[in-house]
Order: structure tokens, then C-alpha cells, then sequence
């Protein structure tokens, strides 16, 4: 609650009988006071009917008054991004779901076909292991974009109609009142006191359908920008890995199964263990890796909008997603550090600084350092299976239930989507930030005042740096005495951190 909203509040409830009528005189001096006592005043007062007639006049005239300095951004947690922002809304057996994007770059050339391409990776009803409803999934694109198919820096919004919603699945059985093990059923009704039963309204992953539209759109201006490419696959069901090389993987190979996993071995096996739980009635879980290339250097800031801890947020959100690793993650907790540490070197074509390996997933002090970007997204088995659970009723009364209804027995083809959008939407809006503080005014120092660029498309200009070795030796390329900088023996560092 910020001062001004406090301030109304406590204002609005002056009259109450309790005898706190001259609080609000105390603001100026003391708004943490006021703040908790205007939560002990809403618990025990109970207004006459004229004081609520006159608070619900002071109220609205005090919002008409202040709307311009203390309205709201859309609606609690369902927006996402600083610069580039995207609110989505819509139910899962609502008249359709969509995005709002704002923020997106003028002058961008964008079809709708673009965007549907990502949608179709993500619609359900693609295989066997997905959920059957059948939904085309057809996006319109509402504004922003002009009818030759140029973006116009305005708000970009996007709707997608849903066709095959049955409602009958939950409200005509035991599902209307009875909460699903492990699913959002209960903690919804626990905060707001009422939820969409049917398709479960919000915590449906109906709701992606909005981020993997406008993470399209991301991909298309990363693309533009930097030749930046986003891919992810399906890495680990349950406890069958796969063996993928990060750096040319390439999106036919992942889409060349149904499982969505490169390794066509591993796909196999992953695809055997999904029928035999499917088949049971049961449901499974996995991880989800995604590799960002060609992420140029400095993207992120210290130290609570470090980029990988941006990532973990976008990542995180996406329903049944349960863990984050960046990087080596978790597996690096075995190594030491001479282990874990990525050795820097120079590239000798482009003379950038780049890094033995990448343990760190590209990301060090929470800011890029121009190799690939490595993310893993563990998720959970989906809540709703066929098979009987003990659970309870809304009314507090303990049952059992079966679920019933058309859902996915395994997430982790359709989440590889989600997560590339996810992704790609952290990439655009850090770049963008980037852009505004750093980038702002160029560094204009000579090749030797500025940092050595960094990373795989990083390019030094002149190439190598080049030192002078005193000799003139008369050298075949005729750069007398002219030699690439080399390792000059170890330096001695005295460090003294916390």
C-alpha cells in the first residue's frame, strides 16, 4: 500500500465509532503507524449506514481526484515486462483468451502467420500425448498493427477464440465441488473466495496462448536485432535423459518427434514411458531446456533484475513449472572451483574475449556474457489424472475423487513453446533496458580505452589485439616486430571481498 492509497483509506473510515475519527491527521508524521492502524480499524469497525453513504462518497470523489497519480496497472500478476510488457487475460472456457503488448518497436515488418507458427506448436490436440481438445487455435490481431503489416509502436492485441471448451467435464460431477490434488483449485478459492471451475479459468495453461503469441513477436525483433535464435527441447522425462549438443541443435531436430526432444534415441524411450503412464491414467513430469544464441554481452543488472533471476520469474510462471536451473545449475554444487570456473581466452578471428566452456549458461554476475544463453525448466506431472485420489470438498468434507475431462498426460512438448516465449520476452525487454540506460551515449574511446568485446558475434575492431616485440625481424607477413598478444605467465591478483 503505497501513501496516498493508505491516506484514502484511513480518511474513509475517520467516522467509525471506534474513536480513531482525527487519525488521519497523523499521516504526514507517521504513515507506518497509520498504515497498521488502519488495518485494525477495518477489523472491528462496523460503520452506521450514513458513514458508508459518506465514505462511498469521499471515496469515489477521492479516486476521481487522484486517478491520474494512483490507478493500477492491470489487474495483480497478470502482467509481465518493464519496457516491453505484455498483460494477458482470459479463461480456458471463457469466450477466448488474449495478450496485450505494449512497448513493441515501430517500423517492424509481422504477419499474422508468423506468430501463428508458435501457436500450433503449442495448441493442443497435436499427438497422442497431449490432451485431445480440439482447438485450431487462430489468432487475430486486434491493433498495432497496420493492414501492409507493420508494427506502429502502439499496443499490439491479440485474441484467440475458443471453439471446444465442455464445461460439462467439471460442473456436472463431483469436480464442481471437490479440489484436485496438487492442482490451483484450492489455494484460488483460498485467496479470492470464488473460481472458475470449468478448465480451471486462469491457472489454465489455455492462458499461455498470450505470452507464446507476443514471445513470437519477441523472436521476430530479436532476430532482427542481433541474428539472436531461441530453441528449446525436451531434455530429461522422469529419469530418461538425452544426449543433445547445445551449440547445432537445430529446431527440425526437435520437432522431428512428438516428444519434441532432438536426441532421437532418447525420444524413443521418453515416448514409450509417456504411453505406458498414459495408458494408466496417470501423468509424468520432466525438464525443459532452452538455449538462447547469439545473446550479445551486458544484458541483465545487478543485483534484483540480474538476468538469469529474470529468467527464473518468466520460467516460473508458466503453470506446472517447479524449478529453475541457469547454466550448470544444481550440478555445479559438485564441482570445485577450478572445475566450475569458464576460462576466458581471445578468439583469434575475431579477437573478442570469449570462454573455454559455458558452466555458467552465459550468464555471469547476473549479466550476459555473449555465449549461449542455457536455462533447464523442471515440471511437475499434471495434477489432473483418471485415477482415484483422496482429497476434500469445498464445504470442508472428505472425499475421493476421479479426474475427468480432456487433459495432457505429460506437459513437456507443448511447455517447450511457453518457455522459448517466456524467454524470448525476458530477452527483448533486457536488451531494450540496456538500450535506454548504457546505450544511450555511445563509448567513444579509442579500441584500447574500451572493454574487449565479448562473446560469439562479438567482434573486435582491427581484429586481435596486436603488441610490439622490439624485434624487427622481417616477418613473412611484413609486420616487422608485430606479434598477436599471447600469455605473458600468470598474474598475481591480492583479492579482498566479503
Amino acid at each position: 500500500m503505497n501513501l496516498k492509497t493508505a491516506a484514502l483509506a484511513i480518511v474513509s473510515l475517520s467516522h467509525c465509532s471506534t474513536g480513531f475519527t482525527n487519525i488521519s491527521t497523523n499521516i504526514s508524521t507517521n504513515i507506518n503507524a497509520n498504515t497498521n492502524a488502519y488495518h485494525r480499524i477495518s477489523s472491528r469497525c462496523s460503520p452506521s449506514k450514513s458513514s458508508k453513504r459518506s465514505s462511498s462518497s469521499r471515496r469515489s470523489s477521492n479516486r476521481r481526484s487522484h486517478s491520474s497519480s494512483s490507478s493500477l496497472q492491470m489487474g495483480t500478476g497478470n502482467s509481465f515486462g518493464r519496457i516491453f510488457r505484455i498483460s494477458t487475460w482470459g479463461e480456458s472456457h471463457g469466450g477466448g483468451v488474449g495478450v496485450t503488448l505494449d512497448g513493441c518497436p515501430p517500423r517492424i515488418k509481422l504477419t499474422r502467420d508468423e506468430i501463428q507458427i508458435d501457436l500450433d506448436r503449442r495448441r493442443p490436440g497435436q499427438s497422442r500425448i497431449t490432451t485431445p481438445r480440439n482447438e485450431a487455435d487462430a489468432v487475430e490481431i486486434l491493433s498495432g498493427v497496420t493492414s501492409e503489416g507493420i508494427t506502429t509502436g502502439t499496443p499490439i492485441a491479440m485474441l484467440v477464440r475458443n471453439k471446444d471448451q465442455r464445461s460439462g467435464d467439471y460442473l456436472e460431477n463431483d469436480m464442481s465441488v471437490a479440489y484436485r490434488p496438487s492442482h490451483a483449485d484450492a489455494t484460488y478459492d483460498a485467496k479470492y473466495g470464488v473460481r472458475a471451475i470449468a478448465g480451471g479459468g486462469r491457472s489454465s495453461a489455455r492462458e499461455t496462448i498470450g505470452r507464446v503469441a507476443a514471445g513470437a513477436i519477441a523472436r521476430k525483433v530479436l532476430k532482427q536485432y542481433n541474428d539472436i535464435e531461441i530453441l528449446g527441447y525436451v531434455s530429461k522425462v522422469q529419469d530418461i535423459a538425452c544426449d543433445v549438443d547445445d551449440d547445432t541443435f537445430t529446431i527440425e531436430d526437435v520437432d522431428a518427434n512428438i516428444v519434441r526432444c532432438p536426441d532421437q534415441d532418447a525420444a524413443v524411450k521418453m515416448l514409450a514411458r509417456i504411453d505406458e503412464i498414459r495408458k494408466a491414467g496417470n501423468s509424468i513430469g520432466g525438464v525443459v531446456t532452452c538455449v538462447a544464441r547469439n545473446v550479445p554481452a551486458g544484458l541483465g543488472s545487478p543485483v534484483f533484475d540480474k538476468l538469469e533471476a529474470d529468467l527464473a520469474k518468466a520460467c516460473m510462471s508458466i503453470p506446472a513449472a517447479k524449478g529453475f536451473e541457469s547454466g550448470d545449475g544444481f550440478d555445479g554444487t559438485l564441482l570445485s572451483g577450478k572445475e566450475h570456473n569458464d576460462e576466458f581466452y581471445i578468439d583469434p578471428q575475431t579477437g573478442a574475449t570469449r570462454t573455454v566452456t559455458n558452466r555458467s549458461g552465459g550468464i555471469q554476475g547476473g549479466i550476459s556474457n555473449g555465449e549461449n544463453i542455457v536455462v533447464h525448466v523442471a515440471f511437475k506431472p499434471t495434477s489432473t489424472i483418471g485415477q482415484v485420489q483422496k482429497t476434500v470438498t469445498r464445504d470442508g468434507r472428505e472425499v475421493e475423487l476421479r479426474g475427468k475431462g480432456r487433459h495432457d498426460p505429460c506437459v513437456l512438448p507443448r511447455a517447450v513453446p511457453m518457455v522459448e516465449a517466456m524467454v524470448a520476452l525476458t530477452l527483448v525487454d533486457a536488451l531494450m533496458m540496456q538500450q535506454a540506460q548504457c546505450d544511450l551515449f555511445p563509448n567513444e574511446g579509442t579500441v584500447d580505452e574500451r572493454p574487449n568485446p565479448m562473446g560469439v558475434t562479438a567482434v573486435r575492431e582491427g581484429g586481435p589485439k596486436m603488441v610490439t616485440d622490439g624485434n624487427a625481424d622481417n616477418d613473412a607477413d611484413g609486420n616487422d616486430g608485430v606479434v598477436a598478444a599471447t600469455n605473458d605467465g600468470p598474474i598475481s591478483q591480492q583479492i579482498d571481498e566479503e
